[in-house]
C-alpha cells in the first residue's frame, strides 16, 4: 500500500515527507524541518506558482 501511495504523490508532484525529513536529518541536522503541512504547502507553491503568481500549463 505505502508503494502505491508514494507512486500516486510522486505522479501529483508531491515527493514522500519522509524523503524529506531524512533529507533534512542527513544534510541539515542542525535545523528543524517543515510540519507535513507547511512541507505539503511548499510543494504545492513550487509546483504551480503559489500565492496567485500561478503558472501556465
Amino acid at each position: 500500500m505505502k508503494i502505491l501511495r508514494d507512486t500516486l504523490r510522486l505522479m501529483v508532484g508531491q515527493p514522500p515527507y519522509e524523503v524529506y525529513l531524512a533529507h533534512m536529518a542527513r544534510h541539515h541536522p542542525g535545523e528543524e524541518p517543515m510540519s507535513r503541512v507547511e512541507f505539503f504547502r511548499n510543494r504545492e507553491a513550487a509546483r504551480f506558482g503559489g500565492a496567485g503568481g500561478g503558472k501556465c500549463c
